[in-house]
């Protein structure tokens, strides 16, 4: 599926759609609402891409968030359930990524939940190696937590 993936503003309607959806979906699999300590804003993103489809439909997204010592943090990685298995996912991985490097970023860090096995796969095929965590969620039994090193 071809179409675009562009920065767009964190409080745009399709941001904010699509954030919701992906916070109904995880509310669903871990029977819980958002237990996150520190949601990413506006404030503390570097950047917010959202993927469109040749239509216009946005159709995914994903976020930066700046750590310390060169290193960023992947936020609010989502897809929509009907693009799903398309290449949107690895389209916008693709574009953090090259946002990071852009940007003098060494390594990226992530985490995702022990009840997301598709996204736990999907970040292993795309060459991320699992760590024993960072900032809020060392030691948290239900996050998985993967780390990339740029070139």
């Amino acid at each position: 599926m071809s179409g675009t993936i562009a920065a767009e503003p964190w409080d745009s309607g399709d941001g904010v759609r699509l954030r919701r959806d992906m916070q109904v979906e995880l509310a669903a699999r871990y029977n819980m609402p958002d237990q996150e300590t520190e949601p990413p804003t506006a404030e503390t993103v570097s950047v917010f891409l959202i993927a469109r489809d040749p239509g216009g439909d946005a159709t995914g997204c994903g976020a930066l968030r700046l750590l310390d010592d060169g290193t960023a943090e992947i936020k609010r990685m989502y897809v929509t359930p009907q693009a799903r298995g398309t290449g949107v996912a690895i389209r916008i991985l693709r574009a953090l990524e090259d946002h990071a490097r852009l940007h003098g970023i060494s390594s990226l860090v992530l985490s995702t939940g022990v009840k997301q096995p598709d996204a736990i796969r999907f970040y292993e095929r795309e060459g991320y190696q699992r760590f024993d965590g960072y900032g809020p969620y060392v030691g948290e039994p239900l996050a998985k937590c993967f780390t990339l090193q740029l070139s």
